[in-house]
């Protein structure tokens, strides 16, 4: 019963969303692999503009030949 009174559930429920919050945190930027793979990530719209000029390139001299 004390889990249905309010001034109980509101810290247990902070405590696990920090913990869960802290565990993401580690999770991501624990590792320095992933932290390079996810560094990398970031490029990603950036590539698609870059390849998309390149087929538009490619496209421009298949039309001319």
């Amino acid at each position: 019963m004390w889990f249905s009174k309010p001034e109980n559930t509101k810290p247990v429920a902070l405590i696990i969303f920090f913990v869960t919050f802290v565990g993401i945190v580690l999770y991501v930027y624990g590792s320095k692999n992933r932290s390079k793979r996810l560094e990398t990530y970031r490029d990603i719209p950036f590539l698609d503009e870059q390849q998309g000029e390149r087929l538009g390139d490619q496209k421009d001299t298949k039309d001319k030949q």
